[in-house]
């Protein structure tokens, strides 16, 4: 432990101590840069939080919680632990919809507190008066509403049996449910008590603290998460949840039904968790479990800690998707060790999972089909450039402006893609093992804490371009990060790894029959097969594909929505009923979301039949995905 850690430490403790008992603490901090770990400059603001965490931040989070299915709401209390300047008159939070029913500080002294203004997307600053406290609880209930809830009726889980709840925080919702600083750069640990009906079981993002408690005809978990996390990182979900262990430190939670079909698919996890701590360094967070939500969760995946949350989408029967646990597992140290202090700096999240992800994928399954995952993810980039206004986009830059914008505004495959692709570049320009070195590192020294793009540009400076001129110059890292665009140096796709494939492409193209080579094709090659298809298509020959290979059919989610999109595009009667299925049995935004707007932009075919399936569908889809689709005013 160096001096600095154990300054930071000690001061820890006697502020603890002083905040049990509502006293200041006696060497409270003075200056800015003791209020830590909270980053400065302008790269570190955060426009989407009213928080001010340099004169007042949450360090710890305690909730005691009731779930509601009847009235839709969960409420009880949060209290909070507040690191504060001895001159801070006021803690912001941020507070969307919650119904606040009373503020006090720990000894039950009410505490003054205001609403502010309500922002269609950051909600509402909530002004609290702090005097000497250190310690506030308060007591409220979510709105019916909350964006980061959803609430399933019996009939919309597996089991038909129960209702079900499940919650999406990132980025910024979780301020529906969770009165606290929602700022990714505001760490905190937390801890909560959740109570529900029998006999449904609460599971959440930390590890469980004590065994359930059951009386009355109600049941209480408890958990506690010891790491400082950003506070969109603390998730629910409640309802008929059976547990099978998958490995030493890996498990899966379902409804019974889905149970045996998960646990399949996942059968690999602990070796990714393996594979994982090879390149990157110790798992730091104790078990890595997952859950396979119902399938109206509107993600993949979300990178919960200890728990990630999985769409059902990804059972495929042959373990052809689960890049996508790799992926969120990944997270474990790009995005839940080292976190995006804004959403501005995304990339630094999901860049670097992206480029794990694949690591892991080559490790477990070869570096063929890893291989192919990068040339799919550069044509996603492409298509993402020319999404987002070109080469010349400002969205096409990894470091983005959000102001006055939702954060899911710079959720694109700028992030994702490019991100991976800068990565990917210095991998080649340093050498592999050098640059594994670096990553492992980096992740030591930025462990739990906030980064932005110019903490992770210095870092790669000092630590690994370490003044070479050349190097730097080679690199071009301000111009991947500041400037739109793809740089001339990035590395391009391995054009072997889809050889045959896009040989079958060009033959289809020019009339031929479709490839019986589609029946040993993995995943990724059917992929790369109907996305580089001409888009435009006769009805012929769409007949020709689907009876060759069976595509309205098909029950891999990823293929079907690569075929789906492909018809609605050529106006493909034949597959409307596919069209329609596929819509109202899962919910998955990436799905969903192009399918609709495709739809709902085709005036004189789509638009009826997108009134109609949306009509039917909406009830299941979670509020992240009815958010940008009710815009399209398909229902009344």
């Amino acid at each position: 432990m160096n001096l600095r850690h154990f300054a930071a430490v000690a001061a820890a403790l006697s502020l603890a101590a002083c905040q049990a008992s509502n006293q200041p603490a006696p060497n409270a901090p003075s200056d800015e840069s003791s209020i830590a770990p909270i980053l400065t400059g302008a790269d570190a603001i955060d426009v989407h939080s009213y928080a001010k965490p340099l004169e007042a931040r949450v360090t710890h989070v305690a909730l005691d919680l009731e779930v509601d299915f009847t009235a839709k709401r969960v409420g009880g209390t949060a209290t909070l632990d507040v690191e504060a300047r001895p001159d801070a008159k006021q803690i912001i939070l941020d507070d969307k919809g919650l119904e606040i029913e009373s503020i006090a500080d720990a000894s039950g002294k009410p505490l003054a507190y205001s609403v502010g203004a309500n922002d269609p997307n950051l909600g509402a600053p909530l002004a609290i008066d702090l005097g000497q406290a250190r310690r506030i609880v308060i007591k409220y209930k979510s709105a019916p509403d909350s964006p980061a809830l959803q609430w399933l009726s019996p009939e919309q889980t597996a089991g038909k049996k129960y209702p079900y709840l499940f919650s999406q925080g990132e980025a910024i919702n979780n301020r529906s449910w969770i009165p606290t600083q929602d700022s990714p750069g505001v760490r905190q640990s937390w801890e909560a008590r959740i109570t529900v009906p029998q006999p449904l079981t609460a599971v959440m993002s930390a590890p469980k603290a004590a065994e359930p408690i059951t009386q009355g005809g109600m049941t209480s978990f408890t958990y506690k998460m010891d790491h400082p996390v950003a506070p969109y990182l603390i998730a629910i979900a409640v309802g008929d949840l059976k547990f099978r262990e998958l490995g030493p430190r890996t498990g899966v939670w379902t409804e019974p039904s889905m149970l045996d079909a998960a646990a399949a698919e996942l059968s690999d996890t602990e070796k990714m968790v393996s594979a994982a701590e090879a390149l990157y360094g110790p798992y730091r967070w104790g078990r890595y479990d997952v859950i396979v939500l119902p399938p109206s969760f509107p993600l993949g995946g979300m990178e919960n800690p200890n728990l990630t949350f999985l769409t059902p989408t990804f059972i495929a029967g042959d373990k052809s998707l689960v890049s996508l646990v790799a992926h969120e597992l990944a997270h474990s140290w790009s995005g839940n060790l080292a976190t995006n202090a804004t959403w501005s700096d995304f990339w630094l999240n999901e860049g670097m999972t992206t480029y794990a992800e694949r690591r892991i994928v080559e490790s477990l399954y070869g570096p063929k089909i890893a291989q192919q995952q990068v040339a799919l993810g550069i044509d996603a980039l492409n298509k993402a450039l020319t999404e987002n206004g070109g080469p010349a986009g400002a969205d096409t830059r990894l470091h983005i402006s959000l102001d006055k914008r939702s954060p899911d505004a710079g959720l694109t495959d700028i992030a994702y893609e490019k991100g991976a692709a800068f990565l990917r570049m210095i991998e080649a320009n340093v050498g592999r093992e050098r640059f594994d070195a670096y990553l492992k590192g980096y992740f030591d020294r930025h462990s739990f804490k906030p980064v932005t793009s110019k903490i992770f540009l210095d870092d790669l400076r000092t630590n690994l371009v370490k003044g070479d001129a050349a190097l730097e110059k080679k690199l071009r890292l301000d111009e991947w990060v500041y400037q739109p665009g793809l740089p001339s140096n990035a590395i391009p796709a391995d054009p072997k790894v889809f050889a045959e494939v896009d040989a079958a492409v060009s033959a289809f193209s020019k009339g031929g029959d479709p490839d019986a080579a589609w029946s040993h094709w993995t995943t990724d090659e059917r992929l790369r097969f109907l996305n580089r298809l001409p888009r435009k298509l006769p009805a012929t020959r769409l007949t020709a594909l689907e009876k060759g290979f069976g595509l309205n059919a098909i029950r891999n989610s990823e293929v079907r929505f690569a075929w789906l999109d492909l018809a609605v595009a050529n106006r493909y009667d034949p597959a409307v009923p596919s069209l329609e299925e596929f819509l109202t049995a899962q919910g998955r935004g990436k799905f969903v979301r192009p399918l609709i707007k495709a739809l709902a932009a085709d005036t004189s075919w789509g638009r009826p039949i997108a009134v109609r399936i949306y009509a039917k569908a909406r009830p299941l889809y979670h509020p992240l995905v009815t958010r940008s689709l009710d815009q399209l005013k398909l229902v009344n």
